[in-house]
């Protein structure tokens, strides 16, 4: 399990099974899609693990509101949903099924909580079967994608191979960052020197 906050803030590269020296992927770390990658669906993108084994990866994108609100699709969790309560687009595998991150108050145990599965941390899995009403006074709010990421056995590891990704811990106010900030900027900033300078890369390279 993380800690409260974050395991290690330290990105990097490398093996997804920590193999050449380089922190192993795992639930509740972040990958953090290179600069490089301006061409694919997944540029800009911050993807939150959720799951990792030798069977694969499974992780939802974080940082790509849709225009579609949560109170017309999920009426019931609009609530508990945090700002700006829009479904997120969570990946490209499943777009029509719909998962939730939730994150606890501080001080707030989850372990045998129903309706909640943890991931790391303060982060949960949030069953949305359950009653919101349930969980309202146990969760910050929660985050509801369309969607995830998916790689299969040894696919991460290849990406990764090729600079795809850097590989960073996660903070679990990460999972409900608003719009209105930069997630994939702040992520880069918080790490140590160089990566930072990553943060000033422009979106589109040729308006420079």
């Amino acid at each position: 399990m993380g800690g409260d906050d974050f395991d290690d803030p330290k990105a990097t590269g490398g093996s997804a099974d920590g193999r050449h020296g380089f922190a192993p992927i795992r639930a509740g770390t972040l990958l953090i899609a290179s600069p490089s990658l301006t061409e694919s669906a997944f540029a800009r993108t911050v993807v939150y693990i959720i799951e990792h084994d030798d069977g694969g990866s499974i992780g939802v994108v974080i940082n790509q509101p849709s225009h579609s609100a949560v109170h017309n699709l999920l009426p019931k969790w609009s609530d508990l949903a945090a700002n700006p309560k829009a479904l997120y687009v969570g990946g490209p595998v499943k777009r029509d099924g719909a998962l939730c991150l939730g994150v606890a108050e501080r001080g707030v145990d989850l372990h045998g909580v129903d309706g909640v599965m943890m991931v790391s941390g303060r982060v949960v899995l949030v069953d949305l079967d359950t009653d919101p009403a349930d969980l309202a006074s146990l969760l910050v709010g929660i985050r509801i994608m369309a969607g995830y990421a998916g790689w299969g056995p040894g696919q991460l590891d290849d990406e990764l191979a090729q600079d795809s990704w850097l590989v960073a811990s996660a903070m679990a106010d990460d999972v409900l960052a608003p719009p209105a900030v930069d997630l994939w900027a702040e992520v880069l900033r918080r790490q140590p020197w160089p990566l930072p300078l990553l943060a000033t890369y422009p979106m589109d390279v040729t308006a420079n």
